[in-house]
């Protein structure tokens, strides 16, 4: 899909890797839509790249109905939908203070995975009634993901519980709408330098850089924006999750005794 004057929605898009991903599709020539909590943050992000910001939470039904409903009146219906909300968990199961209160598991998967599915069921509804554009294509969704979805990284259970669901809803979704013409994938990035590594200790910040087989830094989100750009690009991209990684791998045993 060129995405040339195309709508385009991104959640998460203040900062981070939604945020350059939400530049690098206005960069191209898309209409983007910019949907985040944070409501004074996203209105500055979308007014640098001249897009439409929409404050949303995406694990409330109807908080993101309204969302979808302002890009509508302002934009019209997206062709692209691209989720980079998500909340970061780093925490033992069971911790000096006792056992993870369920409060807190359930708040990560609510975001991170019924928030995905939430936007996702908005924007395919949209889409699957666009007219279909030469190859037949009507649309793109890119969520995502993480490489503890298939590493079972230690001490993010909630985390990678979620980003495992979301790892599997993008397969079971590109079959599902495959007859529609549109293309469901993930990214799982990792070491990617975005607000949510800064809530990880510095130690453990430091161990990520150190066990990059290369190259031996944190990544600027750009990367994950450039690689966006192409599987829109690529129509014959569908049904994966692409590691965005620099090869590193997601144990936090070996970074230090993290266990109570």
């Amino acid at each position: 899909m060129d995405v040339k004057g195309q709508i385009a929605i991104v959640t998460g898009a203040a900062t981070g890797m939604g945020a350059a991903t939400a530049t690098a599709l206005g960069a191209a020539g898309a209409r983007v839509a910019l949907l985040d909590l944070r409501e004074d943050v996203v209105r500055a992000t979308a007014k640098g790249i001249g897009g439409v910001a929409v404050t949303c939470d995406v694990s409330d039904a109807a908080s993101t109905e309204r969302a979808f409903d302002e890009v509508r009146r302002q934009l019209g219906p997206a062709r692209i939908l691209v989720n980079c909300a998500g909340i970061p968990d780093f925490a033992p199961v069971v911790g000096p203070q006792g056992p993870m209160p369920l409060e807190h598991f359930n708040r990560v998967i609510a975001v991170n995975l019924s928030g995905t599915f939430n936007t996702i069921r908005l924007a395919a509804s949209d889409m699957m009634g666009l007219d279909p554009l030469a190859d037949g294509e009507r649309g793109v969704i890119v969520n995502t993901t993480s490489i503890a979805a298939t590493e079972g990284t230690e001490f993010t259970t909630a985390y990678t519980a979620a980003k495992g669901g979301v790892h599997s809803l993008t397969i079971a979704l590109a079959r599902e709408f495959g007859d529609a013409g549109i293309r469901v994938l993930a990214i799982a990035p990792a070491g990617i330098d975005t607000p949510m590594m800064d809530g990880l200790p510095p130690e453990i910040r430091r161990a990520i850089e150190n066990s990059m087989p290369f190259p031996k830094r944190l990544a600027n989100p750009s990367v994950f924006a450039k690689l966006v750009l192409h599987i829109c690009d690529n129509a014959f991209l569908n049904g994966t999750a692409f590691r965005l990684d620099g090869g590193a791998r997601g144990s936090y045993r070996a970074f230090g005794p993290l266990a109570p």
